[in-house]
């Protein structure tokens, strides 16, 4: 299982040609040279590329629910696989309701009105085997199902324990030894359970004075070991999706996309949003020279990864991207925590000057106060404003007892109300120091987009300004880098015929002044 420091590896030749627009991306800046020029537009207006590395789609049609349902089940496919793959501590728990929820209090009263019957039947005179015996049933069905296909042995004893036939004869002539089966079961789970579970099953067996109490508790057991079993399985799949993890994942889009057309409508419009935005910034003496000035194809996809990190989530992921949705959201809520803690600390160094310089005891215990109270500041019911204020009476405090310990001059109190004035305003969005703060962040970011080798790089391209935050910042960084470049490799095919479509197809040329003699297009970061 990859980390989040590392590429995922795939031993398929598919992945190599799939990957077209990450293993260029060393390219982007240097694309306004002619051959570099020549080469990106051939690989973006090329109709020759095999159908491996080119997606298709089919042309809008009116979906069935068969076919709805049909893009659910490999939508969910997909997200399970990308979980499996990317998060190496992934594994599933057992289900758990929310309290006084309808569907809990109805799923309560199913349960005691079953065993309700299966108490009455076993205390009747003479006892009915009725439920008793649809529980035997499938407590067997669920212990052959732990069993792997060539485990016969254990599958005939299960079959002749538990012969269902001869218990209804039994049941006739009120001859089930109830107890002797439910002794078998238990046996039985624990030559079949994880280590884990020993402790469960041995309890089981101290609790065969009341048959439906004990019932139900082989059933809990039994959740438990199959929630087991699935994990188990989770853990033997994922080396073989890793090795075929790109080809599935795009395998399963590719499928998605062909039973739902418009299934890269957001991803269009999240690309396409980038290259105006870029357009917009060209360079107006270029155009007024009668150039069609386009960015690069790689750098209209960087700066479109790059909104991501201050993507709005009121509004919808590209469709590429919902994989990763809750490890985004963690990213860019950490990242804009650590531009937080790092403003206060410009602030506060800033103001106070040389009595606090070269001290990174302090430094550090600032730090780690600042984090600590803006812990949780994108809860909805959290007040940064509050937060900061009380944050600045905090630092104004280790300030003082620092300043006086080196017989400095103590904070006066309109010093300390300009500070905490000052820190309070990083909620404005446009602060000074919040918009320089963001602006590097920004740029260190797109350093890492841009690199080929961003992980060797992590803390080299650190701007200026940052260095309270390197740690945190190197962290996010290779978690960022490694889903995008992952994402790269599998969406790479789409991305590049989304781009394809929308620079070389549907921009028209910049039209000429009329003194200016015509010139051809070019391509320019």
């Amino acid at each position: 299982m990859p980390l989040n420091d590392e590429r995922p590896t795939s031993t398929s030749s598919g992945e190599d040609q799939g990957s077209d627009v990450e293993s260029s991306s060393e390219r982007c800046d240097s694309m306004t040279s002619t051959s570099d020029l020549d080469c990106s537009r051939e690989s973006f207006t090329s109709d020759c590329s095999s159908k491996q590395s080119t997606p298709s789609s089919s042309p809008p049609k009116t979906l069935t629910l068969d076919e709805v349902m049909n893009s659910a089940r490999d939508l969910s496919d997909l997200s399970l696989a990308h979980e499996i793959i990317v998060d190496r501590s992934f594994h599933l728990e057992p289900a758990t309701l929310p309290q006084d929820s309808l569907w809990k209090l109805v799923r309560e009263k199913v349960h005691m009105a079953f065993w309700d019957i299966l108490e009455s039947e076993l205390n009747d005179d003479p006892p009915e085997f009725g439920q008793a015996i649809r529980l035997l049933e499938e407590i067997r069905e669920i212990l052959l199902s732990f069993l792997n296909p060539g485990a016969n042995r254990m599958r005939t004893q299960i079959m002749e324990a538990l012969d269902m036939d001869l218990i209804r004869q039994q049941a006739e002539n009120d001859a089930v030894d109830i107890q002797g089966l439910a002794y078998y079961i238990i046996t039985t789970m624990g030559k079949m359970c994880a280590p884990a579970r020993d402790e469960e099953v041995k309890k089981l067996r101290e609790k065969t004075d009341n048959m439906v109490t004990l019932f139900k508790e082989i059933f809990r057991v039994l959740d438990l070991m199959k929630m087991d079993m699935i994990n188990f399985t989770i853990e033997n799949l994922r080396p073989a999706l890793q090795r075929q993890c790109v080809e599935y994942e795009r395998a399963k889009f590719q499928s998605i996309l062909d039973k739902t057309p418009r299934a890269l409508d957001h991803t269009t419009s999240w690309i396409k949003s980038s290259l105006q935005e870029l357009l917009s910034a060209t360079n107006p003496k270029d155009q007024g020279k009668g150039l069609q000035v386009l960015p690069g194809p790689f750098l209209v996809l960087n700066t479109a990864f790059l909104h991501i990190l201050t993507w709005d989530y009121k509004s919808p992921l590209p469709e590429t991207m919902m994989t990763d949705e809750s490890r985004l959201r963690e990213i860019q809520c950490q990242l804009q925590q650590c531009q937080a803690v790092n403003e206060v600390l410009l602030i506060v160094y800033s103001a106070i000057g040389g009595p606090i310089q070269g001290l990174p005891s302090l430094s550090d215990r600032l730090k780690r106060m600042i984090s600590v109270l803006l812990d949780g500041m994108h809860s909805p019911d959290f007040n940064l404003e509050e937060a900061l204020e009380g944050a600045s009476g905090q630092i104004c405090c280790e300030l003082n007892k620092s300043l006086t310990e080196r017989n400095y001059p103590a904070l006066t109190p309109a010093m300390q109300a300009t500070l905490t004035g000052q820190i309070c305003c990083i909620t404005q969005k446009d602060n000074p120091i919040r918009s320089l703060v963001e602006e590097r962040v920004q740029q260190y970011f797109m350093a890492l987009l841009v690199d080929p080798k961003p992980l060797t790089k992590l803390e080299q391209v650190l701007p200026a300004g940052l260095n309270a935050i390197k740690p945190e910042l190197a962290s996010l960084g290779a978690k960022y880098i490694y889903l995008v470049n992952y994402n790269k490799s599998v969406y790479g095919p789409f991305y590049s015929d989304i781009l394809k479509k929308l620079m070389f197809s549907n921009v028209p040329p910049v039209p000429s002044p009329p003194q200016d003699s015509a010139q051809d297009p070019v391509v320019s970061n």
